[in-house]
């Protein structure tokens, strides 16, 4: 499957970087360039994009904006947002996964990260690098109960999607979780997807914000 990727920056010189890259990688096809949060939400209306690769500081509309109105939009309900910057600060990321964002990347990653990004969320998995992890996790450690809320906040979910959706918060991956608790990967995926659609989580990343905002993680400090 090819994925179609669009590439918003304010920056011609990286767009251009971007895409010489990205050129190079056979199931990757770059459907189009925006150099503003504006033209990002159109270009990505009209070049159908399954992936858009986003700056956050643009003119007229910022990158966290323009995810916001992609994510709202019913009728781009397939299309993921990698978040690409230079500023991974701890409001950046919490903005950016509630605006609906599946992946968040500093600038500064190896290609061949941003290329397994790619990859990762067009696939309806989420991503983020090191540090935006410590920032979600910090955030929430801050400001979150130190003990797991009761069953009847969680009504929607049964006692294994809760438990599940536990060690994703936690980062591991459905293939660590499968090894963890002896069952498939394909039985962690079907119960990951479960929990997202009740708890109304487009992917992982917001199935983590959930966990953490309702206190469904124990938030200790170690």
């Amino acid at each position: 499957m090819t994925i179609r990727v669009l590439l918003a920056d304010d920056q011609a010189l990286l767009r251009a970087t971007f895409r010489l890259l990205l050129d190079a990688i056979a199931d990757v096809e770059i459907v189009g360039e925006a150099s503003t949060g504006i033209e990002a939400v159109e270009r990505v209306r009209t070049e159908r994009a399954d992936v858009v690769v986003m700056d956050i500081r643009m003119p007229e509309m910022d990158g966290i904006e323009a995810t916001r109105q992609i994510t709202a939009d019913e009728s781009l309900a397939g299309v993921k947002v990698l978040i690409l910057t230079t500023f991974e600060t701890e409001d950046l990321v919490i903005k950016a996964l509630r605006a609906g964002a599946s992946g968040f990347l500093g600038k500064g990653v190896e290609p061949a990260a941003l290329i397994d990004a790619i990859r990762t969320i067009a696939a309806g998995e989420s991503l983020l690098s090191p540090l935006a992890t410590t920032a979600v996790i910090e955030r929430f450690l801050a400001h979150t109960p130190a003990t797991v809320r009761q069953d009847d906040e969680h009504a929607p979910l049964t006692a294994r999607e809760r438990e599940l959706t536990t060690l994703v918060a936690t980062g591991l991956s459905n293939e660590q979780i499968a090894e963890r608790l002896f069952i498939s990967p394909a039985t962690v995926k079907t119960h990951v997807n479960r929990a997202m659609m009740k708890t109304h989580c487009r992917d992982r990343a917001q199935l983590v914000v959930y966990a953490y905002e309702t206190g469904l993680v124990t938030s200790r400090r170690r």
